[in-house]
């Protein structure tokens, strides 16, 4: 876990530098046991391109949950998350061979009162394409 982030030791346009998460099919496998999400593009290849998608697909939500996981990385504490929202703006591409990258980073875009800071996150899968926007996490900092 990280050192605690501090209040005062942070100003807007304070950069959280960028994280690469691996993407592997046996994470969607595994992602789709925990949360229930079985739909087929999201583990059958030839579906997936039958429908006309590239590849299997990540899961929305285990692509925004990487993001959660590169703030409460940053924080230090999971509590301190006080809200968080995402626009799914991108697929992610999980080749068999190789699988796929997600990379995130994130900035300080506004302090509030109660050492609180809204943190804007910038999410790209390994071939560029942005797959989250709007992506912004209120925190609560020691």
């Amino acid at each position: 876990m990280a050192a605690t982030v501090k209040y005062d030791e942070v100003e807007v346009g304070t950069e959280i530098p960028a994280q690469s998460y691996p993407v592997k099919r046996l994470n969607l496998v595994m992602y789709a046991g925990a949360s229930g999400d079985f739909n087929t593009i999201h583990w059958d290849e030839k579906f997936a391109k039958a429908v006309g998608l590239p590849d299997v697909i990540a899961h929305g939500m285990f692509t925004m949950a990487q993001g959660g996981r590169f703030v409460t990385d940053w924080v230090g504490d999971p509590g301190a998350v006080l809200d968080y929202g995402v626009r799914f703006s991108g697929m992610v591409p999980v080749s068999y061979e190789t699988g796929n990258v997600v990379e995130i980073s994130g900035v300080v875009e506004q302090k509030l009162e109660d050492n609180k800071v809204v943190v804007g996150l910038t999410a790209r899968e390994a071939g560029g394409q942005k797959v989250l926007s709007q992506a912004k996490a209120v925190v609560r900092l020691a």
